[in-house]
């Protein structure tokens, strides 16, 4: 695997050339801070309640916590977490990467991280995406049985649609909006 990603928390600067699979260019890890992307593909990065651009710790108890139902009908340009140049994936880029018949998925350890590669069939490229958990509603505790990432897509008034990675597995799923789920955005 190829690690692209660069950052540094102190100058908040990231750098991502990304990763074409089955024809959308992913990045290879995850957003951290707003406008940043985490350090390493196995580095969690930070949690994001849909369409709103506050970062949550990965580990730990928080504070402050905002269990109201997000509001909008698509991510706004405004509330997206993601680097120049990258956004939240819409739920059609997300099938994409569990085309069964394009993509591989594979559930792997990297540097003592459990998580799922997924490789291109035809370009051999490929992206580690790592099983964290969630923080969920009503006070954003941690929920560590699955890992969502986040699409763009609404699929109800209070649920969006998400990639759920849950151990071996990587399904279509949809989420509570106000739920924390983890952001690997694609290039615009």
């Amino acid at each position: 695997m190829i690690v692209v990603c660069l950052a540094s928390s102190a100058t908040m600067f990231a750098q991502e050339t990304g990763m074409v699979i089955n024809g959308v260019k992913w990045a290879t890890c995850n957003v951290d801070a707003p406008g940043t992307f985490a350090e390493k593909p196995e580095s969690p990065g930070m949690f994001y309640q849909w369409n709103r651009n506050i970062a949550w710790a990965a580990t730990g108890n928080i504070a402050g916590w905002n269990s109201s139902n997000p509001n909008g009908t698509i991510w706004e340009k405004s509330n997206d977490p993601s680097p120049a140049g990258w956004r939240v994936p819409t739920f059609e880029e997300i099938e994409h990467l569990l085309d069964k018949e394009k993509v591989t998925n594979e559930y792997i350890k990297v540097n003592d991280v459990w998580g799922n590669r997924f490789t291109d069939k035809e370009t051999g490229n490929s992206i580690f995406i790592p099983f964290v958990g969630n923080r969920i509603n009503p006070n954003g505790s941690i929920d560590t049985m699955g890992s969502g990432y986040w699409s763009s897509t609404q699929d109800a008034p209070d649920s969006a649609s998400a990639l759920l990675l849950v151990f071996n597995q990587a399904v279509k799923s949809a989420s509570k909006r106000n739920n924390g789920l983890l952001v690997r955005c694609v290039a615009e």
